[in-house]
């Protein structure tokens, strides 16, 4: 082993681990309520700075956790009456429907296209054995799994849209 070579990789992971420390942090709160960090205490008009000493050995005691403030939803935010979420969650169920009338027609045509591509030799799978005509497995999965794809596609949709209606109110 070379252990010249080991030692630079070994050094910058060693810098990296190196937390940055700063000995004063300030938290500052402005009017509307944001907090920002930072170790300048260049506060705007208005803004409450505190000091926050991390410079110490010994680990400080963790806050106590405060009960989530619940701020009240602003009277510009947009609002959508009962009415009208009704006639959006009628719409979209309606959609939905339509979307799974559709997938379920296109499922049973693609499964009609597999049984009828799965009935069908073509001469260019037949290989010949020495006691008769037989059929190349491989020729005729590698033609066939296109519809097979086709018919599994259809089914994902159909189970999707089916767990979208479950959503619904």
């Amino acid at each position: 082993m070379n252990c010249p070579r080991l030692y630079f990789p070994v050094a910058l992971l060693v810098l990296a681990a190196l937390p940055a420390q700063a000995d004063v942090m300030y938290q500052c709160v402005d009017e509307s309520g944001h907090k920002s960090f930072s170790n300048i205490k260049s506060a705007a008009k208005g803004d409450k700075c505190t000091s926050i000493d991390y410079g110490s050995s010994s680990p400080a005691p963790a806050p106590a956790a405060k009960a989530a403030v619940k701020t009240p939803t602003p009277s510009t935010f947009p609002r959508v009456d009962d009415n009208t979420q009704k006639a959006r969650d009628t719409d979209r169920r309606r959609i939905l429907d339509s979307e799974l009338t559709a997938e379920q027609r296109n499922l049973e045509q693609a499964r009609k296209d597999l049984a009828e591509q799965e009935g069908i030799i073509l001469p260019n799978e037949r290989m010949q054995y020495k006691g008769g005509a037989g059929i190349s497995g491989g020729k005729v999965e590698e033609r066939i799994q296109p519809f097979r794809d086709k018919v599994a596609l259809h089914e994902r949709n159909i189970e999707a849209i089916q767990k979208e209606i479950a959503k619904l109110r």
